[in-house]
């Protein structure tokens, strides 16, 4: 059974149309990320499965059980679900052993049930010895633990993160979201995380949703959506695609003058180009003013110039690649879209 179903969600504030008939299958026991650029729609979408906003039309279900809909809408708190949020929303005049309690008070639970919840919840996310302390003397990554522990201390059916780690420096980044990894691996929680990072989306998640002015733009594993994005809008949004709006002549790409054979055929026409900065070789001989090339370790970026539009390759360090100088390009795959689908 589903853990979570959306069946053509909607949701306006006046008239500004903000989530449109959107609908979405959550797996039980599956990670499902909810990406895009600010303003698409991916919160307001958690915030209704939370029951923290109320949809206009549509339904939902947890675990099968209609929570928002034409029959139903039940309140937040009996939902059984978990939510940590981008701010931490930790109470800092209460201890990290108090703050993990709070979804517990409301329960019933005797004191002996509920201290070993709380110590439960703490090594869960390695806080046990922090049960003490006070927030204010927690780092931004410790407060983030807090957070995930009071929202798994109630053992809740799915868990919500509402941009969980864009507070955090990218070393806290790093470290957290591998903890969120092995966590959810040892708990089987189902997950639905909202975040705009892809990075963050792709390493984590079973299944991304990605989501372009309250519309599903694709949903789709990681995988699948980095080999095969169905939209000019996807590639470049997941992976940093170059995407180019030109023409196919004759086998070959062509924009401000300059042609590049592309690998598989094509028929003419006005088209957008879709280019994985790994998908472009450098070549020692060619017409493409080389702009920059950046060292990043495991590899190099170069900035190369294609009529009025940068375009990044990426590549192992080429002694002849010296910005000033010009090179080829070889492409060895690139998708190719009707230009109406930009």
């Amino acid at each position: 059974m589903a853990a979570v179903t959306l069946e053509a969600v909607h949701k306006s504030y006046g008239k500004n149309h903000i989530v449109r008939g959107v609908s979405l299958t959550v797996a039980d026991g599956s990670f499902l990320s909810l990406l895009g650029p600010s303003g698409c729609g991916k919160t307001t979408t958690l915030r209704m499965i939370a029951g923290l906003e109320r949809l206009d039309s549509g339904r939902i279900a947890i675990g099968g059980g209609e929570v928002d809909g034409p029959a139903a809408h039940v309140p937040p708190e009996r939902r059984g679900l978990g939510m940590v949020f981008q701010s931490y929303a930790v109470w800092p005049h209460r201890t990290v052993a108090e703050n993990v309690a709070y979804p517990l008070e409301r329960q019933g639970l005797n004191r002996s049930e509920r201290d070993a919840r709380i110590r439960e919840a703490l090594a869960q996310v390695r806080l046990e010895a922090f049960a003490d302390r006070q927030p204010h003397a927690l780092s931004g990554g410790q407060l983030q633990r807090v957070a995930l522990a009071r929202a798994l201390v109630g053992r809740p059916k799915v868990l919500l993160l509402d941009e969980p780690l864009s507070n955090l420096d990218a070393a806290l980044k790093e470290e957290l979201r591998a903890e969120i990894a092995a966590l959810r691996a040892r708990l089987g929680t189902t997950m639905i995380a909202v975040t705009h990072d892809q990075a963050e989306a792709l390493a984590l998640a079973d299944q991304v949703a990605v989501m372009r002015a309250g519309v599903l733009e694709q949903v789709a594993t990681p995988q699948a959506l980095y080999a095969e994005p169905n939209s000019p809008f996807v590639a470049g949004f997941v992976g940093g695609a170059n995407v180019l709006d030109g023409e196919v002549r004759g086998g070959a790409f062509v924009l401000g003058g300059v042609r590049l054979e592309l690998p598989t055929a094509v028929g003419d026409g006005p088209c957008t180009l879709v280019l994985r900065p790994e998908d472009a070789v450098l070549e020692p001989t060619g017409t493409l003013p080389l702009a920059a090339r950046l060292f990043l370790g495991a590899t190099t970026e170069y900035r190369l110039q294609l009529g009025d539009v940068a375009l990044r390759v990426l590549g192992p360090p080429h002694p002849f690649a010296q910005p000033g100088t010009t090179v080829g390009l070889t492409l060895r795959a690139a998708r190719v879209f009707p230009r109406e689908l930009r």
